[in-house]
């Protein structure tokens, strides 16, 4: 009788790293997506933190950008918190509790044709929700909260938190009640505010910030030998 060289452990280890290292891999590919804008939703549990994938989905990031930066989505809400699926925001033209203006009020009526591709909804990425029509997206859109393969190629995914996936996890330990295939926070988790910043642009004023440093620093150095040289 031949001896089986099966390992329970060492398969359970192999499986694990590859599994690490399969996550990893798909967190690098993500973040070489991201484009250098990033906004901020100030919630009532906290802020999350997102940036862009123009390449991927360049009509639907262009549109909900435009949202942020028109201040669509200030007092709008997360109608939806399925734990380990999705915390779903809602349309601003229905969710908001502010009035809107006319300019905001066109760009959220907009619908947007169903960008599809290859990359996969894990935790963190950005997702537009939409009805049966694949193109009938507006404003509302997902944050998952863990993996939906079965989501993959169905809806399209236009970006991915950055920061607060803390905040993410709050959210998801609220109460919640459902409603037909919803599931919904019993109390409102409401879009306090948003805003907006370029990461380079960031990065730019950093430099600059150093560079004039230096050259007065630079500047304070060449008068003192001057004064020690040429008194």
């Amino acid at each position: 009788m031949k001896k089986s060289f099966f390992n329970p452990i060492f398969f359970t280890f192999f499986l694990s790293i590859s599994c690490f290292l399969s996550t990893m891999f798909a967190e690098s590919t993500q973040d070489s997506l991201l484009g250098s804008a990033r906004v901020v939703f100030q919630t009532n549990y906290g802020d999350i933190e997102f940036g862009f994938y123009p390449s991927v989905a360049p009509q639907t990031v262009e549109h909900i950008y435009k949202l942020v930066r028109l201040g669509c989505y200030n007092t709008n809400h997360f109608f939806r918190v399925d734990k380990g699926f999705v915390a779903q925001v809602a349309d601003v033209s229905g969710g908001r509790t502010a009035p809107m203006n006319e300019e905001q009020r066109k760009e959220a009526e907009k619908t947007i044709k169903g960008e599809f591709s290859d990359v996969k909804h894990v935790r963190g990425i950005l997702s537009m929700g939409r009805y049966s029509d694949p193109d009938s997206a507006q404003s509302s859109f997902s944050m998952l909260l863990g993996d939906a393969p079965h989501l993959d190629h169905e809806y399209a995914i236009f970006g991915k938190v950055t920061k607060g996936d803390e905040t993410l996890k709050k959210l998801e330990e609220l109460p919640t009640r459902r409603e037909g295939i919803f599931v919904m926070p019993t109390e409102r988790i409401t879009i306090l505010s948003t805003y907006y910043y370029d990461t380079e642009m960031e990065t730019c004023q950093q430099d600059k910030s150093i560079l004039k440093r230096r050259l007065a620093a630079s500047a304070v150095e060449i008068e003192r030998q001057r004064m020690k040289c040429f008194p």
